[in-house]
């Protein structure tokens, strides 16, 4: 088991002239904390435009401000955003390399696509093909690390002539890789890509268990294809942290920015009609939020020594490879930050650090021949026939020639669903606005949940469901179940329990309408108890996207 500490570098409102500064500064002292009492590593996030949630737009910068006051802690990009738009490739490879130069080889490259609207539309980025740039983007990135000179790309979404794109990294072939992952779905992407799985999705250690056998069933199976030229085998999950020798205490310093944390999350990676300049987070927070003030609604790790000493070595019999934690979060403090990391190096490392060494070469030496094997089916690095001279105007015409705009399959019907479905939400945020839950459970009879129950099974996006088959059941109070049933392409709604559910949401019928209005927090309904969730869990992270919303990571 591995340890860091995550930064998302968040600031609620009320700001004064120099908070981000002050910010900034309570976190590199708190690295260099962390590094002086044995974690591992620190991962810092790469987000734009996402006011009080995260002011973290360049993590290299940072990173590279914490390598200058750290020894032994390895630098975790936690992720750099790797869609063109966003990042050229070749400017991401020149940072990580600089990175790991002026940091002695200690820099880890984790990735990812982005999710948030403020993001993707700020920037350009069409939610239906982020995946298809990260992944195009992460094969340019590491041939770029190691073929001199760089060959040459031309793709839909990067055409670049040869270079040879330096300095190079001090870690051959290239630091390890990762990806962000909230679902299922992109663990097992990251396992056959060969790389490591940074999940954040606030998972519980039974959830992890499973999640970690497959993960590691599929790296050694033959889907494994590793993105680059080196695998990192390595599952990590993020928890918020708080560590007091009091219980109570630890909860009440750490649950606040727990509850900030979720809270920020939702509002950015759901339906929030954010406003820039305009917002206030946490004004919302504590007016529309208050069941999530003092308890620890991402399952987090807020308690004594021993509490933590116990999570964790769930965490570790359940396969996970490495904890990060999170304790700067909303409003928490940075001296209850600094002692909480003391007091974790103390009575908490060293709990896991005797035979930890021994431990893990006997996992890579298990390892080996799946990695051998995985590697031997990556396309290896190319060598031009002869050398390539610069020719400025022969590139600029290569690089410049119009594209023929031919729409990826089902765009046209798929933006024509979104446009819909966006009429349809404002109708039914004027609907639902105001209304009691009686007002709401008498307009929603049955003639009106059988439309809406055969709309959502209309709207149904087989390729956002990952290959999911089953049933979900939507309690809605003591009386009306309705069941939705997916297989294959199609899913099918009606009324009734289902056998066996793979899923069950249970709810009261007025809120089901606040959440498809876009009214209403999911989390929020979660920690209250007005929200309950059975079966997958995994599932229920993406209920939403499979019916037409957009998915977080």
């Amino acid at each position: 088991m591995r340890f860091g500490i995550f930064y998302e570098h968040q600031l609620p409102r009320p700001w004064e002239a120099d908070s981000e500064q002050r910010l900034y500064g309570d976190a590199l002292e708190q690295v260099e904390l962390a590094d002086r009492v044995g974690f591992d590593y620190v991962w810092a996030v790469e987000h734009h435009f996402l006011e009080e949630y995260s002011h973290s737009a360049a993590p290299e910068v940072f990173l590279a401000a914490a390598s200058q006051r750290t020894r032994n802690i390895r630098l975790g990009h936690g992720i750099v955003q790797l869609p063109p738009p966003v990042n050229h490739p070749a400017r991401v490879a020149e940072r990580i390399a600089t990175l790991d130069l002026v940091s002695g080889g200690r820099v880890d490259f984790g990735t990812g696509e982005a999710s948030s609207a403020a993001e993707l539309g700020g920037f350009g980025v069409v939610r239906d093909r982020k995946r298809e740039m990260w992944q195009d983007s992460i094969d340019a990135v590491t041939r770029m690390f190691v073929e001199e000179p760089f060959a040459g790309w031309d793709s839909p979404y990067l055409r670049m002539p040869p270079r040879n794109v330096i300095p190079k990294t001090v870690q051959k072939p290239h630091p390890p890789l990762w990806v962000a992952c909230s679902r299922r779905e992109t663990i097992h992407l990251a396992a056959r890509n060969g790389i490591g799985a940074l999940s954040f999705a606030f998972i519980h250690p039974e959830d992890a268990a499973a999640w970690s056998r497959e993960y590691y069933r599929l790296l050694a199976s033959e889907e494994c294809v590793p993105a680059g030229f080196a695998v990192n085998a390595n599952l990590a999950v993020v928890l918020p942290m708080m560590c007091h020798e009091d219980a109570e205490e630890a909860r009440r310093r750490g649950a606040m920015g727990a509850g900030f944390f979720a809270y920020a999350l939702a509002h950015y990676y759901g339906p929030s009609g954010h406003v820039p300049g305009h917002g206030d987070i946490w004004r919302d927070f504590l007016e529309q939020a208050p069941e999530l003030r003092g308890g620890d609604p991402l399952g987090g790790a807020l308690g004594t020594p021993q509490h933590l000493i116990d999570l964790i070595g769930r965490y570790e019999a359940a396969g996970v490879d490495q904890m990060i934690f999170v304790l700067q979060a909303g409003p928490n403090r940075h001296d209850h930050i600094c002692e909480s990391l003391e007091l974790f190096g103390e009575k908490v490392l060293p709990v896991f650090a005797e035979g930890r060494e021994e431990r893990e070469r006997a996992r890579l030496d298990r390892l080996a021949p799946a990695v051998e094997s995985a590697l031997a089916r990556r396309a290896p690095a190319r060598t031009m026939a002869e050398p390539y001279p610069i020719d400025e105007e022969a590139e600029l015409a290569r690089i410049t020639r119009p594209r023929a705009a031919v729409p990826a399959p089902g765009d046209v019907l798929a933006a024509a669903r979104r446009n819909a479905r966006r009429g349809g939400r404002r109708l039914l945020a004027r609907l639902v606005a105001n209304r009691t839950d009686e007002e709401l459970a008498r307009w929603f009879g049955p003639a009106a949940q059988r439309l809406l129950f055969t709309l959502m099974a209309r709207s149904f996006d087989p390729a956002r469901a990952a290959g999911f088959r089953g049933l979900i059941e939507f309690r809605l109070g003591p009386r009306a179940t309705w069941t939705v049933a997916v297989s294959g392409d199609r899913a099918r709604a009606r009324l009734g329990r289902a056998r066996n559910a793979t899923l069950t949401l249970s709810m009261p019928a007025a809120d089901l309408l606040r959440i498809l209005a876009g009214t209403s927090n999911p989390a929020a309904l979660l920690v209250s108890g007005r929200l309950k969730v059975a079966g997958d869990v995994a599932v229920a992270s993406r209920v939403p996207e499979m019916f037409g919303a957009p998915s977080p990571y």
